[in-house]
């Protein structure tokens, strides 16, 4: 008997086994990049949604339609931290984020537009998109709030840096896999294959069986007539050392994702050692630049030149990582010698103004006065 008249004879029963579902793809694709990605725009947007926004006059805070907008209620669908949040979403994923103002003094952040730029001219935004709205009108460049996060997209240094370590990662976990994945033959001896009822029967058993041995924590096979389930895996080989492996690499593209923004990775990681110093640094180089291109650019397009010059100015009073009992011993060092005054020292803790003489004094206690020649302080 040649090879020939073997698969000729046996073609029926393996074709019988090719119909058998007895293979199924049960990995679940993990998209760690987008993961990373909004973990550290999600700590960028709590921050800034949590800022205080104003206008200020000869130092006095303004507390009018514009303090009302920018704290409280933006436009009729969001709360000014839905609207921060949005921002920042926008301003980080896309590198840019447009607000308009509409007729009736809403702001509201475009999800997609159309820049034109021009060099002596205002830049022009056409197909502005809110939700599933479009202006068909257009909007300059002086009559909107538009930013740019950075000179290059983040996203297309993020995907640089995911194709390296995406293979890898993809790599590690498929290792895994197949360390622990249950592996096991089923001999279907003495079953026609001609025969659909038995055919189908043999499918649901094998089906069922397979979600009892993948789902359950002890399973039982009743052993039939003609049908022999037997494992092959070796589980004695399986190790964990793969999964550290594997967390180490997610956690390094993570960090590079975190400095990328700005942010420290132990910060991002939730690691408690010198915290304070993360974070110091996290408001210095993350926050606060972001916070510094806000500021220009209302202050660009809500106030007139001329105001500008006699002093008005927008102010961003971010949130304070800081304890006020800790500083309380520099607070007094710096309003007894004299360097400021009450209300100084109120605005750089974070609090408004107050209509105190006191306050408004400079004070210098006798520790700090100059010395009178022959006598006492």
């Amino acid at each position: 008997m040649g090879l020939l008249d073997i698969f000729t004879k046996n073609y029926d029963e393996m074709d019988f086994l090719y119909d058998i579902d007895l293979l199924e793809d049960t990995s679940d694709r993990i998209y760690y990049k987008k993961l990373a990605i909004a973990t550290c725009v999600n700590l960028i947007a709590r921050t800034i949604s949590q800022s205080e926004f104003m206008m200020k006059k000869k130092g006095e805070v303004q507390h009018d339609e514009f303090y009302y907008r920018l704290n409280v209620k933006p436009n009729k669908n969001q709360s000014a931290s839905e609207f921060w949040e949005t921002f920042v979403y926008k301003l980080i994923h896309d590198n840019e984020v447009l607000i308009i103002k509409t007729d009736s003094d809403d702001l509201l952040v475009a999800d997609d537009f159309s820049r034109t730029e021009y060099a002596l001219m205002d830049d022009v935004f056409r197909d502005v998109t809110i939700k599933d709205f479009t202006y068909q009108r257009t909007f300059v460049a002086s009559d909107v709030i538009y930013i740019k996060h950075s000179n290059e997209d983040l996203s297309r240094l993020l995907d640089s840096l995911y194709s390296d370590y995406g293979e890898l990662f993809g790599r590690m976990l498929e290792f895994q896999k197949h360390n622990n994945q249950i592996r096991a033959t089923v001999d279907t001896e003495n079953v026609n294959p001609k025969d659909p009822e038995k055919q189908t029967r043999m499918q649901n058993f094998i089906d069922n069986m397979y979600g009892a041995i993948k789902k359950r924590t002890f399973a039982i096979v009743p052993q039939q007539k003609g049908f022999v389930y037997q494992e092959q895996s070796e589980r004695a080989s399986r190790t964990s050392g793969s999964v550290d492996e594997i967390n180490k690499v997610t956690n390094g593209f993570l960090d590079h994702t975190a400095r990328a923004l700005g942010i420290p990775p132990a910060l991002v990681r939730g690691e408690m050692a010198d915290v304070e110093k993360s974070t110091r640094n996290y408001m210095t180089f993350c926050i606060d630049p972001l916070l510094k291109k806000v500021k220009d650019e209302f202050s660009g397009k809500f106030i007139d030149k001329r105001d500008y010059l006699k002093g008005e100015r927008m102010d961003i009073r971010s949130i304070s990582y800081r304890d006020l009992f800790d500083l309380a011993s520099a607070v007094d060092k710096l309003r007894s010698a004299g360097i400021y005054n009450g209300n100084e020292l109120r605005e750089k803790l974070g609090d408004e103004r107050v209509d105190d003489p006191i306050l408004k004094e400079y004070v210098i206690t006798k520790n700090y006065s100059e010395s009178i020649e022959g006598g006492e302080n």
